[in-house]
C-alpha cells in the first residue's frame, strides 16, 4: 500500500467515525424546545405583584402577568429590537421596552416600533402552587 493511499484511508476512517458524534450534537434539544411544561415560579409570587419574572427558568427568560385566579399571559421579556428586558405596564395593558420605546400588546404583538417582531409567547397555567409555562 502506498503512503498516500494509507493517509486517505485513515482520513476517511476519521471522518466516518466522527459522523455519529456530529449527528448527536446537531439533534440535541433544549428543555424549552421539548414541549414540556416548565415551572417558572409559585402562584404566591405571581399574586403578590401581578407579575412574575423568571430570568433563568428552564424555558429561558419568562415574564408572566396576571393572577392565579384570572387570565395569565406569559412572554419572553427580551425585546426583539434591542435585547433589553421589557416591563409590564398594567394600567396600559402592554409591555414596554425601556431602551428604544418599543411597545407590545398583551399577546406579544408589536404595537409601536422600532421593534418589528413579536415577543415569544408561552401557554401558562397553575399546577398546585406552581406557575408553569409551555412554548407555543
Amino acid at each position: 500500500m502506498k503512503r498516500r493511499d494509507f493517509i486517505n484511508w485513515v482520513g476517511l476512517g476519521l471522518i466516518a467515525s466522527s459522523l455519529p458524534v456530529a449527528i448527536a450534537a446537531c439533534s440535541s434539544q433544549t428543555p424549552s424546545a421539548s414541549g414540556d411544561w416548565q415551572t417558572v415560579g409559585t402562584s404566591a409570587e405571581l399574586d403578590k405583584t401581578g407579575q412574575l419574572l423568571a430570568k433563568n427558568s428552564p424555558a429561558g427568560p419568562v415574564l408572566v402577568v396576571g393572577t392565579s385566579k384570572a387570565a395569565m399571559t406569559a412572554v419572553n421579556p427580551t425585546c426583539t429590537h434591542a435585547g433589553c428586558t421589557v416591563a409590564w405596564k398594567a394600567e396600559a395593558k402592554k409591555f414596554a421596552c425601556p431602551c428604544h420605546g418599543s411597545e407590545y400588546g398583551v399577546d406579544g404583538k408589536v404595537l409601536k416600533g422600532p421593534a418589528t417582531e413579536a415577543l415569544k409567547t408561552y401557554a401558562a397555567k397553575i399546577e398546585g402552587n406552581s406557575v408553569v409555562v409551555k412554548a407555543t
